[in-house]
């Protein structure tokens, strides 16, 4: 299965597509989106190849930058990337130029500061986005070298660059690139999505310096339009309740529940709320002991791109003990968050 490595999952814009409550324009906004996005998955699993090759035959890579370039472009609503380059996306008097300059920025802070990681690929990569991709685009994606935002159709989505969660999860599939390099079916496309929605969770979380009794745990809360939350959508999902009603694409809780070809955005679950229930049984902040732990499993050990849920587990357990051998506290956190989903 190719990666969609888009925050809104397929089947969701399909049956969005097919709700005769919708407008008519809606409906047809959100098939167009899915026939979009497809092309751009299909540039996402090249360059992800790509990615892969190189690493594998590199000598070592050189650093380009003690800190990544932040730049943003304009597409106008259309389909051409990168777009216009903006000149002064810091001060620029659009909006979604000036949330995707900050929040990206912060992003990069966040990693480097929390986890002394110098970009997306450790080696101060620029960090690239486009903002106001194609006409009313339902959706944002990581499509293998740089980000992708639509507007919304400022009815069930409103524009992409308002969820900070969004672009830290996004941003998170680039860091996985670089990385773990984890396939996007099966076990491994689970856990490809559940470290991004873990990442952007965090990120959310550290921005607005929240513990993790404090954070709400929702993904996708800030790109719900008013058409959503009268439906009663109050997120895409929620990390602390996988299955609640409230989330417009509910996930399984249970290891048990993940059936062979799962969408890799539905087969999350479990690993979210592994990780949810880690941090709350440990308390305090999300990134600072559980989140480390989370990171270390990614980031420490080269490629596994068909790594399973299990071993994804047990690796956690032993980053736990082996980051915290005198704190027995963490490793029970983690032991109970992935006892709670089965594994």
């Amino acid at each position: 299965m190719p990666c969609s490595c888009c925050i809104i999952p397929n089947d969701v814009l399909t049956r969005l597509s097919q709700d005769k409550k919708l407008s008519a324009v809606l409906r047809k906004q959100m098939v167009d989106t899915v026939q979009v996005s497809h092309e751009l998955r299909e540039l996402r699993t090249q360059t992800a190849k790509l990615t892969s090759v190189v690493a594998a035959r590199a000598a070592g890579l050189v650093t380009l930058a003690a800190a990544p370039t932040v730049t943003v472009y304009d597409c106008k609503h259309t389909q051409t990337l990168p777009g216009t380059p903006v000149p002064k996306p810091k001060t620029s008097s659009d909006g979604s130029v000036k949330r995707t300059f900050n929040q990206t920025t912060k992003v990069a802070r966040f990693y480097q500061q929390v986890f002394n990681r110098n970009s997306i690929d450790d080696h101060g990569m620029t960090m690239m986005s486009s903002v106001h991709f194609g006409e009313k685009y339902n959706n944002a994606m990581w499509n293998g070298s740089q980000m992708v935002y639509g507007d919304g159709d400022g009815s069930i989505f409103v524009d992409f660059t308002r969820g900070n969660d969004v672009i830290g999860h996004e941003l998170t599939h680039g860091v996985t690139q670089h990385s773990l390099q984890l396939a996007y079916s099966g076990d491994a496309g689970g856990l490809n999505e559940s470290i991004s929605d873990c990442f952007g969770s965090m990120f959310r979380q550290w921005e607005a310096k929240q513990d993790v009794k404090k954070a709400d745990w929702l993904i996708g809360r800030d790109i719900m339009g008013p058409a959503a939350k009268k439906k009663g959508f109050a997120c895409l999902r929620d990390m602390a309740d996988p299955a609640a009603k409230h989330c417009l694409a509910p996930q399984p809780t249970k290891y048990s529940q993940v059936t062979p070809g799962m969408d890799p955005h539905y087969a999350s679950g479990p690993p979210n709320l592994a990780f949810y229930t880690a941090c709350t049984t440990l308390g305090g902040y999300s990134w600072a002991r559980i989140g480390q732990v989370w990171y270390h499993s990614l980031t420490g050990f080269g490629p596994a791109p068909n790594m399973t849920m299990k071993a994804f587990a047990a690796r956690t357990r032993q980053g736990a003990h082996t980051l915290y051998p005198g704190d027995a506290a963490v490793l029970a956190a983690v032991d109970t968050g992935w006892k709670k989903v089965g594994l």
